[in-house]
């Protein structure tokens, strides 16, 4: 069973429905037991990272992220999702983040936000696994205004160029992460989710 965590920020009806059109069996929680019991997690999101950590606080579910990314467990951290994982963000002056991995979160400058659209994706060495049989350069659905900065280079799975070059999806062993939204593009987005599943 995939827990896909609702904690109130993210169109979580559509990354469910995306999941379940590949064959998984998915549940919508935002209970730290159920997201700890699960095989494989989802953190989704829409929004600023502020606000989203303080629900993640309120709602107890830190601690059950935290536990779940160190058993081992596939999870998978889609926009916003994946900025959390992160230390924090230039948002509001300074964010903090889940502090799971080493990096910022930075705003795009001097660019119209946000980065609304489709575009490409130039698939880098870790992104062997989540784009396997993808070819390099094809098109997924973006909404955002900030985009992460990794210290740990090597866990890059791709990059996109919007005015410059920003990573667009990591790997990490058991965690994925992508800025883009994979239940709004089509049948990539699609393929991206059934390897998930597959883990």
């Amino acid at each position: 069973m995939i827990a896909i965590i609702d904690y109130g920020m993210g169109n979580l009806r559509s990354v469910q429905k995306a999941l379940e059109k590949v064959g998984a069996q998915v549940q919508l929680s935002c209970s730290p037991q159920v997201i700890l019991n699960a095989d494989q997690v989802v953190l989704p999101g829409v929004g600023a990272m502020a606000p989203a950590m303080q629900k993640l606080k309120d709602l107890g579910l830190v601690d059950a992220i935290h536990k779940t990314v160190k058993s081992g467990k596939p999870f998978l951290g889609i926009c916003l999702g994946l900025q959390l994982l992160f230390d924090k963000s230039s948002e509001g002056g300074h964010s903090d983040g889940l502090r799971i991995l080493e990096g910022t979160v930075e705003r795009f400058t001097q660019l119209k936000v946000p980065h609304m659209g489709w575009n490409q994706l130039q698939v880098q060495p870790a992104g062997k696994d989540i784009y396997k049989d993808i070819p390099d350069g094809e098109n997924v659905y973006f909404c955002h205004s900030y985009f992460i900065q990794p210290k740990d280079k090597g866990i890059v799975a791709s990059t996109t160029n919007y005015g410059v070059d920003f990573v667009s999806s990591i790997v990490k062993d058991n965690i994925w992460g992508v800025q883009f939204h994979p239940e709004k593009s089509q049948q990539v987005g699609l393929q991206i989710l059934r390897r998930f599943t597959q883990l």
